[in-house]
């Protein structure tokens, strides 16, 4: 079918709104009307060709819709259903999935979606699925792994910030770390996976969450979503703060929340004895030094989370009853709404730390 997307056909380059050809889905996929699509920073990254690529590629991975038709050999998902469409394609029986760990199936690129993307321009050019999913557009075709049915009653819009940015979040808290309750837990970078990992170290019930970021509006929002206690990065001593407020004893759990090798290398230096480094941010390029002996003495760890270790199936149908019990923040994290004409402004909301996750609602 034909559909409006947004393109990128020159990394660094604005989106253009373009028509393209959409192929139906076929065995063991499906197609999703778009409802919303949320701006990441990993969308932003890839524009800016951080991470190279194809071009040109349709980005957009955070997003949720309307099913409108399967493929042969789909079950548990049918027309009309409400579903959040993540980036997580997974076969299922290899051994990282069996492991639990679907983010890293060995036989990803075995997938027909993988070998045969479903997009084209008009004249049959070839057109990169970002992310796997390509949701800066009105139509998706994914592999029926990539879908989750979720209630009717769930706005589409807050729905869509499931997808990566809260199970991002809360499941480098919940999956990867898994903290303990009464822990001490900072966060460095306040933006929207970080305001999703202060909300984990809540549901963690941890006693202490220290938010550090350079935005004093930010950390404002980071208290609302229950940090115990805000930093500024740029105006406070975060070292000598974190150590008065833990009893010298140092932070358990700092997540860095943030693509920066400085905030890695700050938060080395905030965890106390047996702590814990949890990256969450992506840092593109960057070489950070460790130092060796005192990891080993002290019984540190670093670790790497990526998309919050996420079981979609399972957790995103978590997340969804901790919001409808009142005990997750979606609505809130929706900071700003654009059509898809509008996608570079969206996009320039988010690269200027404005939002919170800027929506095209489509």
């Amino acid at each position: 079918m034909r559909i409006e997307a947004a393109v990128c056909r020159g990394f660094g380059e604005p989106l253009r709104v373009e028509e393209l050809e959409l192929r139906g889905p076929g065995p063991g996929e499906v197609g999703v009307r778009i409802a919303a699509c949320a701006i990441c920073h990993s969308d932003i990254a890839y524009m800016h060709g951080a991470w190279g690529g194809d071009l040109p590629a349709v980005y957009g991975h955070e997003a949720a819709g309307v099913v409108e038709e399967v493929g042969d050999g789909v079950l548990g998902v049918q027309p009309g259903d409400h579903v959040v469409v993540t980036l997580v394609r997974f076969c299922g029986r290899c051994r990282q999935c069996l492991r639990g760990l679907p983010s890293f199936c060995e036989q990803l690129w075995e997938l027909p979606l993988s070998r045969h993307p479903p997009l084209s321009t008009p004249d049959g050019g070839p057109v990169f699925h970002g992310l796997r999913t390509a949701a800066f557009a009105e139509r998706v075709t994914v592999h029926a792994s990539q879908v989750v049915p979720v209630p009717h009653d769930l706005p589409l819009e807050s729905a869509s910030l499931i997808a990566c940015g809260v199970i991002t979040g809360v499941g480098a808290v919940l999956n990867t770390a898994r903290v303990e309750v009464g822990s001490a837990v900072g966060v460095i970078g306040t933006g929207g996976v970080g305001l999703n990992t202060v909300q984990g170290a809540v549901l963690a019930g941890a006693g202490q969450i220290v938010a550090v970021d350079l935005f004093d509006h930010k950390l404002e929002t980071a208290r609302s979503f229950g940090a115990t206690h805000t930093l500024n990065g740029a105006t406070d001593d975060v070292p000598a703060a974190v150590e008065e407020l833990t009893g010298g004893r140092g932070l358990d759990y700092v997540f860095v929340a943030v693509g920066v090798g400085a905030a890695v290398e700050q938060a080395l230096g905030l965890i106390g004895t047996g702590g814990t480094v949890v990256l969450v941010g992506l840092a593109t390029g960057a070489h950070v030094p460790i130092d060796a002996e005192r990891i080993a003495d002290r019984g540190q760890r670093v670790i790497g989370s990526k998309m919050g270790s996420a079981r979609p199936q399972l957790d995103v149908p978590a997340l969804v009853d901790l919001y409808r019990q009142g005990r997750l923040k979606l609505d809130e994290l929706v900071s700003g709404r654009y059509p898809l004409a509008e996608v570079n402004e969206a996009v320039a909301s988010a690269e200027r730390g404005e939002a919170l996750r800027p929506v095209l609602v489509l």
